[in-house]
């Protein structure tokens, strides 16, 4: 008769190693699992700020991409650094009240050595909480000091430094870096930009005559010049040419003709001023 004992001591000792291998098992599910939860993977272009439930947010430093690793008491806190860029309607009024509205776009990024300043005063959505009604805020006060039709065409480009200066400006107290402000379009009431457009084509054609007059202008003057040049020419060519000089030049190239091996007849003195008479060959 078997023992029933002994055949309890058997199973056991038959299931003791199937124990460990599934203790090991749960072990070992447990730390994947624990090694999971406390480590975070910051992606490319990416930052990362830590926070402690015991020590708040940690201001020393910055984690950047990889694998960071965290207790089970921290959170790592992910930012993109990378420049965004956000369009946006505005409604301003001009100088003189007209209500304009104007397309822009803003390219910003957090500044990533402040991120643990950022994350404390802003947070994630420092955009809606900075950018955006400070772009609102500045837009508002540069536009009032414009006409309708210097927004439209002569001072666009002027007006957007303006904007971009004051919003970065107060961006960057605020950790955040803005790259550029470019207005893509500045809307006005169809009347407005109708007259607007008429003037600018008038203002042209009066640029357009007043460059023919000035040219036509300068073409006479430079004809004056050139007659008055003639003239002063011929004056000195006629103060110059002397009786004598003539009479001297004549005899000089009545001796040329004379030493030259062409057919001449040379009549001495049957000239009405003295000088010889040449008859050459026919």
């Amino acid at each position: 008769m078997a023992d029933p004992l002994a055949n309890l001591r058997t199973k056991t000792a038959a299931a003791r190693p199937r124990g460990r291998a599934a203790a090991f098992l749960v072990l070992f599910v447990l730390i994947v699992m624990m090694g999971a939860c406390m480590t975070t993977s910051v992606g490319s272009g990416e930052r990362g700020v830590k926070y402690s439930s015991f020590t708040g947010t940690n201001e020393r430093r910055v984690y950047g991409e990889g694998l960071q690793f965290t207790w089970p008491w921290e959170h790592l806190v992910i930012y993109d650094v990378r420049y965004h860029s956000q369009d946006e309607a505005l409604e301003v009024l001009s100088s003189n009240g007209l209500t304009i509205t104007m397309d822009v776009s803003v390219r910003y990024r957090p500044i990533p050595e402040r991120l643990p300043r950022l994350h404390t005063t802003l947070g994630r959505d420092y955009y809606e909480r900075l950018i955006r009604p400070e772009l609102r805020s500045a837009a508002r006060e540069v536009v009032g000091h414009y006409t309708p039709e210097q927004l439209y065409s002569t001072r666009r480009a002027e007006l957007q430094d303006l904007i971009a200066q004051r919003v970065a400006r107060v961006a960057e107290q605020r950790h955040v870096d803005i790259e550029a402000v470019l207005i893509r379009d500045v809307v006005l009431p169809d009347q407005i930009r109708a007259a607007i457009e008429t003037k600018l084509q008038e203002e042209q054609r009066v640029q357009q005559l007043t460059f023919t007059i000035e040219r036509t202008r300068r073409e006479a003057e430079r004809q004056r010049i050139e007659a008055e040049g003639r003239a002063a020419a011929q004056r000195i060519l006629d103060a110059s040419l002397t009786p004598q000089l003539l009479r001297y030049e004549g005899i000089q190239a009545t001796r040329a003709l004379a030493e030259s091996d062409n057919a001449k007849v040379v009549v001495i003195g049957s000239g009405t001023d003295g000088l010889p008479l040449i008859l050459g060959n026919q």
